[in-house]
């Protein structure tokens, strides 16, 4: 019973990390914009209605969106309400040039999927966006708990710290959490990403 006991400990307390009340939540620093880059991203987050569909042909859309849903189901039960997270989850990342999965993976870790998550400094929702971003990039009725708004700004905010960075991951995802140069959050969520999310699409048998 004890080496059984020892063997779990391991898994459950790398699990605990996962959590919304353990997660390393989502604390992006406050740096002046130049004018060019704040009006850029001001554009980015203009909350247009998106187009139906961000994948390729429907095929693509259904393989990944049952994938995707089967891993998703028990952290959000509502069928509808998980297909449309889905949705919106691929049609924002695509949009900022960003992996879907990349994107679940830092969902999973910031606030484990729960809608109306705050962290202790006011991040909010499923991306835990800071408010002062709305202030900064976008309007005054901005909601950071609408689930397409919360996750325009969280995939453009992590854009924008790939571009800063220059493509380096890394160092990006400690941006976007507020520890550069700490290697937690950036191994948690790539962990979460390659572990719980990565995904091949499904190639068709041909004769």
């Amino acid at each position: 019973m004890r080496r059984l006991r020892r063997q779990l400990a391991a898994p459950l307390a790398a699990l605990a990390l996962l959590t919304p009340a353990a997660a390393i939540a989502g604390t992006q620093i406050y740096e002046p914009l130049s004018a060019s880059v704040q009006a850029a991203l001001s554009r980015s987050v203009a909350d247009n209605a998106p187009p139906r569909t961000a994948f390729r042909n429907s095929l693509d859309a259904v393989d990944w969106q049952l994938e995707m849903s089967r891993r998703l189901e028990r952290r959000i039960p509502d069928r509808e309400s998980r297909l449309e997270f889905l949705r919106a989850v691929h049609y924002e990342a695509t949009r900022a040039g960003l992996d879907p999965q990349l994107v679940l993976g830092l969902i999973q870790v910031e606030s484990g999927f729960k809608k109306y998550a705050v962290s202790s400094a006011g991040a909010r929702s499923f991306m835990q966006v800071m408010p002062f971003w709305v202030k900064l990039i976008g309007r005054p009725d901005d909601n950071l708990f609408h689930l397409r708004t919360n996750l325009r700004y969280g995939c453009t905010i992590l854009r924008h710290y790939l571009d800063i960075e220059q493509g380096d991951l890394y160092r990006a995802l400690g941006r976007y959490n507020g520890s550069l140069g700490q290697p937690e959050y950036p191994n948690m969520v790539r962990a979460a990403w390659q572990n719980q999310w990565a995904y091949t699409r499904p190639t068709i048998a041909t004769r």
